[in-house]
């Protein structure tokens, strides 16, 4: 992990090592994933358009990286894999590919990535439970006529609560719909199986599974990309352009019938779909289980400090049994949000995240759910809660590092 040894500036100046708890925004490098960018630079050049020997190889490197990550999700041969910016981009490209009249159901409690880019869209409240979410979506798409598709989170980004996925799906299926699945949050902690699950889509970024380099993927099935517009008109997506001023002809476009060059117009950033291959080869090669019971195991730690602490409330829509990711946000009695954070920082060398998390209604939710006020702006840090957040740097020093702070924070008031 690069960065590991760092070290960051407290209250009166000295330097103590960093504990990072903000995996679940963007994680840090791994060396593969950096030895993998420097390795492709010195050969870096176009794709897909160039004879050249730098071309070429660069080609070669980008279509490798495509192939790597639909074995990565588990998808299925004839999936589609576009690279997009990140998970946001891969959600909105899909957007602009449903068919005419195309009625999406999507839960309250989904990041903004997955709330926001629909055009019609049936919103859904928290669900109370798992089969709460799975009878809800069934009721939802049961009264829909024409094309549908269910959109849903597989780990909160706010709890890291893993959701009903399968279940879902095959709900969906059952009423001639399609699901997306965001997988931003669960790519990092767990393996993803596409095609096991049968999903039809799924979405993640980069930046969240150690390679922080701008790409993420949408992958899934081919024939909606195939038959809209571009998401983006420009080179790569056209196939052909004929007539033109000159000739006193309309000019016309006929569009790629590949929906991977069809949405990626434009020079391509070959750079961070190297680096996402190159996460994907490495947590493959790591291993889930050894990755998921450390983690586990450092997530229990967490937990269990946290609940130990009076003033201390953990958010959870499922409650404190369900199994979830290593994710944790929480508040604590007599402190806004944004002094937490402040304090860990300035005091304790440990990073956290605050505010509402790109997920406004749901932790409005969760927090009025515990007695709190869940109103206000989370930009000036007056609501909102702390979110900690572990991943493959995570040790156990940080973690008793973090619940001693915030039990010697939660003291002081």
């Amino acid at each position: 992990m690069l960065g590991a040894d760092l070290e960051v500036p407290v209250r009166g100046g000295r330097l103590v090592p960093y504990a990072n708890f903000d995996y679940a925004a963007s994680a840090p490098c791994l060396a593969p994933v950096s030895a993998a960018v420097t390795a492709a630079l010195p050969a870096y050049s176009s794709v897909h358009r160039g004879a050249g020997y730098a071309s070429q190889l660069t080609t070669a490197r980008y279509e490798q990286a495509r192939h790597t990550v639909r074995a990565f999700a588990g998808a299925r041969a004839d999936d589609a894999v576009v690279f997009t910016r990140n998970t946001t981009d891969a959600t909105n490209l899909l957007a602009r590919c449903l068919p005419d009249g195309a009625t999406v159901v999507v839960f309250d409690s989904e990041h903004h990535a997955s709330l926001l880019p629909w055009p019609s869209a049936v919103r859904l409240a928290p669900p109370a439970s798992p089969g709460e979410a799975v009878r809800a979506a069934d009721e939802a798409l049961a009264a829909i006529d024409g094309p549908a598709l269910l959109v849903v989170t597989a780990a909160s980004n706010v709890t890291g609560e893993l959701w009903p996925i399968a279940a879902l799906a095959h709900i969906a299926h059952g009423h001639g719909a399609r699901i997306l699945v965001d997988a931003a949050q669960l790519v990092p902690h767990r393996r993803l199986n596409l095609t096991a699950l049968d999903l039809d889509y799924v979405a993640f970024s980069g930046h969240k599974l150690y390679a922080p380099f701008g790409a993420g993927a949408l992958i899934g099935r081919a024939d909606w990309l195939a038959e809209a517009e571009p998401y983006l008109r420009g080179g790569s997506a056209s196939k052909a352009v004929t007539g033109g001023a000159g000739l006193g002809l309309p000019l016309e476009t006929e569009w790629s019938a590949d929906p991977q060059l069809r949405h990626e117009a434009g020079t391509p950033n070959v750079l961070g779909a190297v680096a996402l291959a190159a996460a994907c080869d490495a947590l493959s090669a790591t291993g889930w289980t050894p990755l998921v019971e450390e983690e586990e195991r450092l997530l229990g730690l967490l937990r269990d400090g946290l609940a130990g602490i009076d003033g201390v409330h953990e958010l959870s829509l499922w409650g404190p049994h369900h199994p979830r990711v290593g994710i944790v946000s929480f508040v604590v009695d007599g402190w806004t949000a944004r002094e937490v954070a402040e304090a860990l920082s300035s005091e304790y060398g440990i990073g956290v995240r605050d505010g509402k998390f790109c997920a406004h209604p749901l932790v409005r939710h969760l927090i009025s759910g515990i007695g709190r006020d869940g109103g206000g702006d989370c930009a000036d840090g007056t609501t909102g809660a702390v979110r900690a957040s572990i991943g493959i740097g995570t040790t156990e020093e940080h973690v008793r590092r973090l619940v001693a702070a915030l039990a010697d924070l939660a003291s002081r008031r």
